[in-house]
């Protein structure tokens, strides 16, 4: 069995302080993608995660303080992808990919529309990114993609659909382009074994959001229809505290080959 677990962290320095490195050791994932690591890679005490038996590839944004993706994994990868090739993508540091054997990883942060300018920028980053899953997916099979999409997917989602149909992150724009992005041989891994409603992955710092459950799930990590067959498990852990976000996870029945 290999166990995938997905964070976005807020910052992995903060999280750091918060004993991030109890709570990997305590889950012990094969593979762990983080997301808004917010810090370049000489500014990340590692020595924790290598004591925990792990290989680690950071992909900082060219700005400091801001965003950045990283992979770490128990196994060492064949081979390592950072970024995608598209300029103002990589500029960011949203995407890395670990490619193994029988399938591939990606750690992927994708921007959040806050105002005009940034929206306009995040449709134009999920049609390249779209594109270049598509040409991805002629050379690789069987891929898993982790991690912040900032979109909520249906209203079983957000914790109030009414109110927000009008913000980014449930944009009816947005949200068709994640149902065609599934649609385009994907499992959302969380909703193959649940319907609840109430699960989120992300919080407001604002308004006690988190304590009354006022969240988003905009976190996900979407596996390729070819390992649909594999999939186990999935879980959101809602009870751990280091980010706005909490970490989510996957179980699959495969070897590493």
């Amino acid at each position: 069995m290999i166990k995938i677990i997905s964070y976005n962290l807020n910052g992995i320095r903060a999280a750091l302080k918060k004993n991030l490195i109890n709570w990997v050791e305590d889950v012990n994932p094969d593979i762990l993608c983080f997301q808004e690591i917010k810090a370049m890679k000489d500014q990340i005490p590692i020595e924790g995660f290598e004591k925990l038996g792990y290989n680690h590839y950071w992909y900082s944004a060219k700005k400091k303080g801001y965003s950045g993706v990283a992979i770490l994994t128990k196994r060492k990868p064949k081979n390592i992808t950072y970024g995608t090739g598209i300029n103002h993508i990589d500029e960011e540091g949203r995407v890395i990919r670990t490619d193994y054997n029988k399938f591939s990883v990606i750690s992927l942060y994708l921007p959040s529309g806050t105002n005009i300018q940034r929206l306009s920028h995040k449709f134009k980053f999920m049609d390249d990114f779209q594109n270049y899953i598509i040409e991805l997916k002629k050379n690789l099979n069987n891929i898993i993609i982790c991690g912040d999409y900032n979109i909520c997917h249906k209203p079983i989602d957000i914790h109030d659909p009414i109110r927000n149909k009008n913000v980014s992150g449930f944009l009816p724009e947005e949200r068709l382009w994640l149902d065609n992005f599934i649609n385009n041989g994907f499992i959302d891994s969380f909703r193959k074994f649940c319907n609840e409603r109430d699960k989120y992955t992300w919080w407001s710092y604002r308004a006690n959001s988190r304590a009354n459950n006022k969240g988003w799930r905009i976190d996900y990590i979407l596996v390729s229809n070819s390992l649909d067959d594999k999939l186990i498990n999935a879980n959101i852990f809602s009870d751990t505290y280091q980010s706005d976000h909490c970490p989510i996870g996957i179980d699959l029945n495969l070897h590493w080959g």
